[in-house]
């Protein structure tokens, strides 16, 4: 063992269980809080079952670090970790350290929802299972959608018709800091995310498709662009281009906006005893185009658990994995800390749902979850990312014409691919 992967250990793993059962685990599950405990209730509960020993490894809570800490692990070829918890956007990247799950699922990959199940699949092995999932939503005032007579927006038409209108009679009563639509226009990943939702939700593709070719290149993804760029100013505010997820809770919880682009982490504070909007507050999946070849598009999210090549114990370490993932367990994360599942059976669970009403409105939405390019584009996907968010921030800001700033995407997705040889 390597002398940085000994002093870790030494300084701060936990183990579960007792040191006499045949194997050790050795599990990086979480980093602090709510999720953590679980995580160490569950592989308890595990350890108990099968008479093996559960080591938890304590990881960075900022992504980024943790992303650096697995690279350096599997660049040492290390068995410092024998399960590890990987970010929707990282089987691709880290797919050739990690252990085919397939033999080992008995085949209940299909329980799960097929868009994870695909991001987490790289030339056709099954590199981490999901785990818990996230998906990008529209959330929306209710109270005032009946105050003003309108329904539920199902096409970015109607939203801004609805946005406008009750924008203006909202400023007309006297509440000037009215907004009609916020959502996440900062230059980081959450750009993407939604910039991702928009083209998608106009028939336009999806960046880079499953073959590894560019398909930005078509007149739909120029027609979501001008549709977003037509909000700024008018149903959003100009400082959306400073918003992240926060930014534009804060505003939409404080009363000033109709309509919200967040995940679901929202839902709860928005419940909040102390928010301005709690019980005003409803939930849908996002707008897509009204003319042919929309759909509704939700970014997807989410954690999955995957098995190190280099552990000593991968059988093992594999059916820890599926344990974890199984529905009882995820039951369990649902009812006890509202994590939301990855089978979609789990949705019509009484108990859940009693204990997450809100789950039952997730379902349908989590149903059009679609994946960032990320799991074919590998190592080179924060170039894509970086690519997507600065020529939209370009169209946004009015730097760059739609049609010119799509081409230019177009072009630097080719350079940054190697015309499609991504590996």
């Amino acid at each position: 063992m390597h002398a940085w992967t000994a002093a870790v250990f030494m300084a701060s793993a936990l183990v579960l269980g007792s040191a006499t059962h045949a194997a050790t685990v050795k599990l990086s599950c979480a980093a602090v809080g709510q999720e953590l405990e679980l995580c160490k209730e569950e592989a308890e509960a595990w350890s108990r079952k099968t008479g093996h020993t559960v080591q938890v490894v304590p990881t960075p809570a900022n992504a980024t670090a943790r992303l650096a800490l697995y690279q350096k692990v599997f660049n040492e070829r290390s068995d410092a970790i024998d399960v590890i918890q990987l970010d929707v956007v990282w089987p691709g990247l880290l797919s050739r350290h990690l252990l085919d799950l397939k033999p080992h699922t008995g085949g209940i990959e299909h329980d799960h929802f097929g868009g994870v199940v695909a991001n987490n699949t790289v030339e056709g092995r099954l590199v981490a299972m999901p785990w818990f999932m996230d998906a990008g939503l529209l959330y929306y005032r209710r109270d005032l959608l009946d105050k003003y007579g309108l329904k539920v927006p199902k096409t970015w038409a109607d939203l801004a018709t609805a946005a406008r209108r009750v924008q203006e009679g909202e400023r007309a009563a006297g509440h000037t800091a009215m907004w009609g639509y916020v959502w996440q226009g900062r230059a980081y990943e959450g750009l993407t995310c939604n910039v991702l939702e928009w083209v998608v939700s106009f028939g336009g593709g999806s960046f880079v498709d499953q073959g590894g070719r560019s398909t930005v290149r078509n007149d739909r993804a120029v027609k979501a662009l001008m549709t977003v760029q037509s909000f700024i100013g008018t149903i959003t505010p100009p400082q959306v281009m400073d918003f992240g997820e926060e930014e534009s809770r804060a505003m939409f919880q404080a009363g000033h906006a109709l309509f919200m682009r967040n995940w679901p982490y929202a839902w709860s504070l928005a419940q909040s005893p102390d928010s301005p909007v709690r019980g005003k507050v409803g939930v849908t999946v996002l707008p897509k185009s009204d003319s042919d070849g929309g759909r509704f598009a939700a970014t997807m999210g989410g954690q999955q658990l995957a098995v190190s090549r280099y552990s000593k114990n991968t059988a093992i370490a594999a059916d820890l994995v599926m344990y974890l993932t199984s529905a009882q367990v995820q039951k369990e994360r649902a009812i006890k800390g509202s994590f939301n599942p990855t089978l979609w059976p789990l949705y019509a669970d009484r108990d859940i749902l009693k204990a997450n009403p809100f789950m039952g409105e997730l379902f349908g939405v989590l149903a059009f979850a679609v994946g960032r390019p990320a799991t074919v584009t590998a190592a080179r996907y924060n170039d894509v990312s970086e690519a997507i968010w600065m020529n939209t921030r370009d169209v946004l800001s009015r730097k760059a014409d739609p049609t010119a700033a799509v081409r230019k995407l177009d072009d630097e997705l080719l350079r940054i691919g190697r015309n499609g040889r991504w590996d």
